[in-house]
């Protein structure tokens, strides 16, 4: 019950609550270690005209096959999970800075590497990815890194796809950070 509880049935991979967590801890941990936490949000590129072209069969191949790619391409300490639909969270720990493009780039190349065997044939697949490195944040709430990603996933989408696109601070907007909170006294 417990696997059922924290882990996708199709894809065996973390659910969405389960990645949320992991990750809030992960940036809480790196934070106080002074590392930097990679997180990468990919998403299946075209992942309708999949299941439209092959079939639902074919697609729930794809969206097994996926995340045996994505664990192959991670080390044993990093956490994947599906994030929704085909929305993958890569959470790669003390991941350096110098390094997490590349990280995310490997990624990006063994989805794409080989097409997907599925019960209608083979099914090239790509993903487009999004990438923030914690460390280059400072101390942000896991929110708005979670929106920062998500806009850098939303512009690979828009590069083309099949690409990787970083988050960075000087390129976020002013509605998309909240102000520090302030620090709160005790009464005595």
């Amino acid at each position: 019950m417990r696997f059922t509880a924290t882990h996708d049935p199709l894809t065996t991979l973390w659910n969405r609550g389960v990645i949320l967590e992991l990750l809030e801890r992960e940036l809480v941990r790196s934070h106080r270690e002074q590392v930097s936490t990679a997180i990468l949000l990919g998403d299946v590129d075209h992942f309708k005209n999949v299941s439209d072209t092959h079939g639902h069969l074919a697609g729930d191949e794809v969206l097994r096959e996926t995340p045996r790619r994505l664990l192959g391409s991670v080390r044993s300490y990093d956490f994947v999970g599906r994030y929704g639909g085909e929305e993958f969270l890569i959470v790669l720990n003390n991941c350096k800075p110098a390094y997490g493009f590349a990280r995310a780039e490997e990624i990006r190349k063994a989805i794409g590497r080989h097409p997907v065997q599925t019960p209608t044939g083979a099914v090239p697949v790509t993903m487009s990815l999004g990438l923030l490195l914690s460390q280059e944040w400072g101390l942000r709430p896991a929110e708005v890194l979670h929106r920062e990603v998500d806009a850098a996933l939303s512009a690979a989408k828009e590069a083309g796809r099949n690409c990787v696109k970083v988050a960075r601070p000087e390129e976020a907007t002013a509605d998309h950070i909240p102000p520090p909170r302030e620090p709160v006294q005790e009464r005595r």
